[in-house]
């Protein structure tokens, strides 16, 4: 079984990429949800939050108090980097339990904005990444999160750029409106199969 990451910049659209690899019975791995589930569920992980950023961090039922982490990390890229360094471990870990469950899958997906920042593509065989516009994502973006431009920006620039994701990515769909996504996604989802028979 191969493990391809998925990786774009905010708005990029590789959540609708992913949901097409659903369509064609790829199961797909969402770090960023699982990185909000790991942080109430994983006890390694919520000791260290608190540890790091006070028992205040957690409330009494165990939810995470997510106010008084915003307020340390929203505007302290080393405090945000902490935090990262922190969850995503747990979300490796996460992901590990998980691709147990799928033994009779040709391959695999696991998507993630931090791909190449968690330096989690290191444990793919192969990475894609979704690109589109600058000016696209952006609009994208401040419709679907009602963000200003920017707040778009500023969390935008807590990864890396889209050229830099494209010199480590091996494989490109373009999701810019003029393409279309679909046939870009089964030509991939052929080729995988046809890696997975060669192995």
């Amino acid at each position: 079984m191969l493990k391809i990451g998925l990786t774009g910049n905010m708005g990029s659209g590789k959540t609708t990429v992913s949901k097409v690899f659903e369509i064609l019975g790829i199961p797909v791995f969402y770090a960023d949800d699982e990185a909000k589930k790991v942080m109430v569920t994983d006890q390694v992980l919520i000791n260290s939050i608190k540890s790091a950023f006070g028992e205040i961090s957690y409330f009494k039922d165990g939810t995470l108090n997510r106010k008084h982490i915003a307020a340390i990390v929203f505007n302290n890229d080393a405090e945000l980097k902490k935090l990262n360094s922190l969850v995503h471990p747990a979300v490796f870990r996460a992901f590990d339990e998980w691709v147990k469950n799928f033994d009779d899958v040709p391959y695999v997906l696991k998507e993630a904005a931090l791909l190449f920042e968690s330096e989690s593509y290191k444990f793919c065989d192969y990475t894609i990444m979704v690109q589109a516009p600058l000016e696209t994502r952006i609009k994208r973006v401040m419709l679907r999160d009602g963000l200003t431009l920017d707040e778009v920006e500023r969390r935008n620039s807590n990864q890396f750029s889209e050229e830099k994701k494209t010199q480590l990515a091996d494989y490109i769909i373009k999701n810019d409106d003029i393409q279309l996504t679909i046939p870009q996604v089964l030509e991939l989802h052929r080729e995988f199969l046809s890696l997975v028979i060669g192995h």
